[in-house]
């Protein structure tokens, strides 16, 4: 279910999850069976230890930088660039300072 509070609103999106100390914070504006949109707050050090999602997820970085590890492979991601992370494919996250993204996951 979409979070009814900004439907039909222009919002930045760097303003719907605050960053707190040694956490990561997300907030869920989309949720449907064809998909979710999610925004991230991730302190600096914070992550997400490697996974694999059965659908692509997209993600756009919205400020700050963070490392992504596809395939043990190491992309930098910085604020205003996305990145692809493939099906099936272990990826992890790692934040290089503080930042905040938003995750595009549609299922097929």
């Amino acid at each position: 279910m979409e979070d009814q509070n900004i439907i039909g609103k222009v919002i930045p999106l760097t303003n719907l999850v605050k960053y707190q100390e040694k956490s990561v914070v997300s907030r869920q504006v989309i949720a449907q069976k064809t998909g979710t949109v999610t925004i991230f707050a991730f302190d600096q050090g914070e992550g997400l230890s490697e996974h694999t999602a059965p659908f692509d997820a997209l993600v756009q970085v919205l400020e700050g930088e963070v490392e992504i590890s596809i395939a043990g492979e190491p992309h930098i991601v910085k604020d205003g660039e996305m990145i692809i992370m493939p099906a099936n494919k272990p990826h992890a996250l790692k934040a290089l300072s503080q930042f905040k993204m938003m995750l595009v996951m549609i299922r097929p």
